[in-house]
C-alpha cells in the first residue's frame, strides 16, 4: 500500500481510532529505537575489539597486495 493511500485511509477513521493508531505507531518506534538494529548493535560492540585486538585485523595488512590465483 502506498503512503498516500494509507494516509487517505487513516483520515477516514474516526478520531479515537486515529489516536489509537498514532499511539501504537509511536510505541513501536520507541521499542525499535531502544532495541535498535541487531547488526548495527553488534558492529558497535565489536568496534573497540577491532581497534585493540590486532589478531582480528591481521589480514587487512595485505589488502592492497596484488593477488594472483594459481590455476
Amino acid at each position: 500500500m502506498l503512503t498516500k493511500e494509507l494516509m487517505r485511509q487513516v483520515y477516514l477513521l474516526p478520531v479515537d481510532e486515529r489516536i489509537f493508531l498514532i499511539e501504537k505507531t509511536i510505541k513501536s518506534l520507541r521499542k525499535e529505537v531502544r532495541h535498535g538494529n541487531p547488526v548495527e548493535i553488534a558492529a558497535h560492540e565489536m568496534l573497540s575489539e577491532y581497534k585493540s585486538n590486532k589478531e582480528l585485523t591481521v589480514f587487512t595488512d595485505i589488502d592492497f597486495v596484488d593477488f594472483y590465483e594459481a590455476r
